[in-house]
């Protein structure tokens, strides 16, 4: 399956820029308030980013039958919140379908269990993910594959970065090691 990492096409070109002296991920200039969203949660409870006040959130949207990319970041953000430390009390991954066909709360806490209990997932109506994608310019499509009823998922691979107070800070692109978000995890759990 083709992979493609798809940049922020909702938000204007001039709020990303790309720093390597202090983030290793892409920053927003100015940061921005990241859009509100309220989903079914894998937790039991409805999924909203004010739930998460005053942690930093590292935002992804995969889909539980990807092959690839998306347990390969799940694992690297495991990793990373390893390697925190008691800080990763302050780090919450929220995992957003793309496939909610599929995805029911039940499967992707089953799923996200296996990486980091703590993990959080939503989904929702077809129509209401489609309406977070937009505010985030992420982008979905079904890929059909020869076997009857089957298909895979093309989407955006990037990991957006929120900080405590609820901007958008940066957004890690496919591929990063869990050093380079150890790396800026720190250096944004360092600011006040």
């Amino acid at each position: 399956m083709k992979r493609r990492t798809v940049l922020l096409a909702a938000l204007p070109a001039a709020a990303f820029a790309n720093t390597p002296a202090r983030l290793k991920a892409g920053v927003f200039e100015p940061a921005q308030p990241a859009p509100e969203f309220a989903l079914k949660g894998s937790d039991g409870t409805e999924l909203k980013l004010a739930r998460f006040k005053g942690k930093l959130v590292l935002l992804m949207f995969g889909f539980t039958n990807c092959p690839e990319v998306c347990p390969t970041t799940l694992a690297t953000l495991a990793q990373a919140r390893k390697q925190l430390g008691a800080d990763a009390a302050d780090v919450q991954v929220v995992y957003v379908t793309v496939d909610p066909e599929r995805d029911d709360v039940n499967r992707i806490r089953q799923y996200l269990a296996a990486f980091d209990p703590t993990f959080v997932g939503g989904t929702e109506t077809p129509a209401r993910l489609a309406e977070m994608r937009k505010r985030y310019g992420v982008v979905a499509e079904k890929i059909p594959k020869p076997q009857a009823n089957a298909y895979g998922m093309n989407h955006s691979t990037s990991v957006y970065v929120i900080d405590r107070t609820g901007k958008l800070r940066a957004m890690m692109p496919y591929g990063h090691e869990a050093k380079d978000f150890v790396h800026d995890l720190k250096l944004l759990l360092a600011a006040k």
